[in-house]
């Protein structure tokens, strides 16, 4: 069956911190991103790929937008190479330091000016892992959101979406009227690895990068400014020395360790 339309796929991205390599700014307790190495968020990755095989499927475009510095567009540009179609950077000064709440809106800003059916975002982001973005941008843009999907199908005809949740007791299947957001889990797809052919021509597809003036908004909205949340002290855990190491034969082990839990209590 020919679909009756093609579908409009908003994958909102995030460009993080490699881990080993993520370092806090003392004075403004904001992750320091200049000069360190990146990487595409690994959950937004399976987004990209999902918006891919849902084009590939039912016909349409995919759209992967980010905020975030200059840097941020070698993550566009790997999400163009896997088989995107365009790119949407949004860079100003203005953004930095923002919150969840405060990414949340600025994003909304730029895809409320766009048509789209789907936007997809990853569960979560590896650097704050918050899960928060995806879930108050849909409701800044009024639409309902499905997240935590292992599957996703659409029904073109009758524009609607049918997911599969990851849920406590398991699986849960919701249906949900177009425009929707998701966000999805680990486990929904693998991500293709960009070809050559793709890196090449990832260079000749549409990147905008977009700044506050050209944006618009409330300005008061943004970046550290826009964001009521505060962090008073970001320090690493102390490290914690075993209180004591069994060793022995596993039988007489774990019966020591049954005898010190009812001794603890």
């Amino acid at each position: 069956m020919v679909p009756s339309k093609s579908l409009k796929i908003v994958v909102c991205i995030k460009q993080v911190p490699a881990v080993p390599d993520m370092k806090i700014d003392p004075a403004t307790h904001t992750l320091v991103r200049e000069g360190v190495p990146s990487i595409l968020n690994p959950w937004d990755k399976i987004g990209v790929e999902e918006g891919i095989r849902l084009r590939e499927k039912y016909g349409g475009e995919v759209t992967v937008i980010t905020m975030g510095p200059p840097q941020a567009k070698e993550a566009v540009l790997e999400c163009l190479a896997m088989g995107a179609d365009k790119g949407i950077i949004l860079s100003d000064s203005t953004f930095a330091g923002a919150d969840t709440i405060a990414t949340a809106y600025t994003l909304s800003m730029q895809i409320k000016k766009m048509i789209y059916d789907i936007i997809i975002c990853g569960r979560l982001a590896m650097d704050a892992e918050t899960g928060h973005v995806g879930p108050h941008l849909a409701e800044l843009l009024g639409i309902p959101q499905i997240c935590y999907v292992k599957r996703v199908d659409v029904d073109i005809d009758r524009e609607r979406v049918i997911a599969h949740r990851e849920v406590e007791e398991g699986v849960e299947i919701v249906e949900a009227p177009l425009p929707v957001l998701l966000t999805v889990m680990k486990g929904l797809n693998e991500p293709r690895l960009p070809t050559l052919k793709g890196v090449i021509g990832s260079r000749r597809k549409e990147i905008r990068v977009i700044n506050s003036s050209e944006l618009g908004g409330d300005m008061s909205k943004y970046g550290l400014k826009g964001s009521p949340t505060s962090m008073k002290k970001v320090f690493p855990p102390p490290l914690r020395k075993p209180k004591m190491i069994l060793q022995g034969d596993p039988k007489e082990v774990v019966e020591s360790l049954v005898q010190v839990l009812l001794r603890e209590k």
